[in-house]
């Protein structure tokens, strides 16, 4: 449904450092299918929302393609970019600030109607949505203002704001991070029925890799701007390969591994500046990988293919 070739985001920096650019994504590859969930796992300024936004087309690549049901989308043609946008929506980390607050929830989904295609009488259309996500009776929310609802319940008329588009793929930018524990896995349901009784692709973002097993049926994991990682999700969260990937499963909360000792010590650079582009000159995990030999930091590493569709980008499994 939609997919990202080689896409890479270059930004400028100023003041001091201007002159010099900053690579926010690298040559980064993903597909998303219908029906189906990929998780995108990473830490915070690894590149995910970036990549959101080349995906949404609110960012503009430097280079790389993106592909919409098999067809090039021309970010210099005005209806390429208004049809992508209907059947591309994204999810905001936020729900509270991603809604107008002076706004009823009746405004806030009979906007996106209107802006694809809808009119009349809008109330029936806005309850079915409400009702779609779970908020039911949809006649009791429709006349709410956001601060009238919880948390669980505004994230909830976000989705119905995306499925008023009837979009084709959905991309969730940590879409549960800021909700409660209790509901959160209501809402990553939500999101699985979605998925499976219409047909829509996802792209999960999100930092938590133990969601991202639960929840997704692919992961791929970015670190420092570059793909590390991917394939299927029990796959790659049971026999990680990349040392980036078996850390992060490491600093999941297992309650079978308390009291235990992490046997991957990190590398810990957290007063050392980081020079992104140095990073990306080699393995960019090179610096706080604990089994990093010369090589890393010299040569990007090459892709290595196991079972099951499983990748990794890591020096340890080259033949030489």
């Amino acid at each position: 449904m939609l997919e990202a070739v080689d896409v890479t985001k270059r930004m400028a920096l100023h003041g001091r450092r201007r002159g010099q650019w900053f690579t926010a994504v690298d040559s980064a590859s993903l597909k998303l299918e219908s029906g189906k969930v990929l998780a995108l796992v990473g830490e915070s300024g690894s590149g995910k929302s970036t990549l959101a936004r080349i995906l949404t087309l609110g960012d503009e690549p430097s280079s790389g393609t993106i592909r919409l049901a098999g067809k090039e989308v021309s970010l210099r043609r005005r209806a390429d970019r208004q049809a992508h946008f209907g059947q591309v929506q994204l999810i905001m980390q936020d729900p509270f600030a991603s809604l107008n607050q002076l706004h009823r929830v009746r405004y806030i989904l009979s906007r996106p109607l209107r802006n694809f295609g809808a009119s009349g009488d809008l109330t029936d259309r806005i309850i079915e949505l409400l009702e779609r996500v779970n908020l039911t009776p949809g006649e009791q929310y429709i006349d709410k203002y956001p601060h009238e609802l919880s948390g669980g319940q505004r994230q909830r008329v976000a989705i119905a704001r995306a499925l008023a588009a009837d979009p084709v793929v959905l991309i969730g930018d940590e879409p549960v991070s800021m909700l409660d524990v209790s509901i959160r896995l209501d809402v990553l349901r939500l999101f699985a029925d979605l998925c499976a009784q219409d047909g829509l692709a996802m792209l999960y973002i999100t930092h938590d890799i133990a969601s991202a097993r639960y929840f997704a049926d692919e992961i791929n994991v970015i670190y420092a701007a570059r793909m590390v990682e991917g394939g299927p999700a029990e796959e790659v969260t049971q026999r990680p390969r990349h040392p980036y990937t078996q850390l992060l499963l490491e600093s999941s909360p297992d309650p079978d591994r308390i009291g235990e000792r992490s046997t991957l010590p990190i590398v810990d650079t957290s007063n050392e500046p980081v020079d992104r582009e140095q990073e990306l000159a080699g393995c960019p995990f090179a610096a706080r990988c604990p089994h990093a030999m010369p090589i890393c930091s010299e040569q990007p590493p090459p892709t290595t293919t196991f079972a099951e569709g499983h990748w990794s980008r890591c020096w340890l499994h080259t033949e030489s």
